[in-house]
């Protein structure tokens, strides 16, 4: 079967797409791009939160000089692969061309949510990301460190500044609980602003649970009762097993902490199927 995809206002159904040899994105990975989960098959749900990644991409573009897109065609062209994908992937080119491909969930997610996953420290310089504040087609760090876990039997890498401090996963951004209070790190040490983190700050506020934004130093992160990702697709993971270097840190993944964070996506699905029956 053929992958769909839409590129430059145009939609296609084959497995190649037609770039230029002196292409900036082919050739340095200049591209920026956010990855969305649609729920219930629109953009408006709430949870697909569709103005909150646009705007993340319009933020990225402005910061870099580039041209911007043409909006409507990319609100055309995710519209066209909703009906086949759940998960979308939006880039946009320095010209303002976009590419939107599909995919669909990991097939053991709910397992994945239900009963946690093994991480691996990626503590390594070749697996630090450059521009952490962006998403950009020169994603190779993380890559490298989610295959690395991978051929290792782990199935999330945890990414590490200079310092040894803890920053983010390969794919998602970091949430810790202990005594009462759940921790992420903040944005100032060199982390992606997440679409999915920043919702779940605002809900944990709007909840009166404590919330706090700090540095994860090595020896802080020992304290921690339960550890967490977080991203726009698969929504809350925990981490029942993480290897640092030999040292293997165990967690209770069947903890109420955890659906703290989890009732957010619970509510969220309930208001989108009342706007749908309305």
């Amino acid at each position: 079967m053929l992958s769909k995809y839409w590129y430059d206002g145009q939609l296609f159904e084959q497995d190649t797409i037609c770039l230029s040899i002196d292409d900036p994105g082919l050739n340095y990975g200049a591209t920026i791009f956010t990855t969305l989960r649609v729920y219930q098959q629109s953009l408006e749900h709430p949870l697909t939160q569709w103005n909150a990644h646009c705007h993340r991409l319009e933020k990225s573009l402005q910061e870099f000089g580039w041209c911007l897109p043409n909006w409507q065609q990319i609100w055309q062209g995710a519209n066209h692969l909703i009906t086949t994908y759940p998960v979308l992937r939006i880039a946009i080119f320095p010209d303002g061309r976009e590419w939107i491909r599909g995919r669909f969930l990991p097939d053991n997610l709910a397992q994945s949510q239900q009963q946690g996953v093994k991480g691996w420290l990626a503590s390594y310089p070749l697996f630090q990301r450059t521009l952490n504040a962006h998403k950009t087609g020169n994603y190779l760090g993380a890559w490298l460190a989610l295959q690395q876990a991978k051929t290792l039997d782990f199935q999330e890498a945890i990414l590490v500044d200079s310092q040894g401090n803890w920053l983010e996963t390969s794919t998602g951004n970091l949430w810790g609980w202990k005594q009462g209070k759940w921790y992420t790190p903040a944005l100032e040490v060199g982390i992606l602003p997440g679409i999915g983190r920043q919702q779940l700050i605002h809900w944990l506020y709007q909840q009166n649970i404590k919330i706090e934004e700090n540095q994860w130093t090595p020896s802080w992160i020992q304290s921690l009762e339960m550890i967490a990702y977080s991203n726009s697709v698969v929504e809350v993971i925990p981490f029942r097993i993480i290897d640092c270097h030999g040292i293997l840190l165990t967690f209770d993944v069947s903890d109420e902490p955890l659906q703290m964070l989890s009732q957010y996506y619970e509510v969220m699905r309930c208001r989108g199927d009342r706007k749908n029956i309305y």
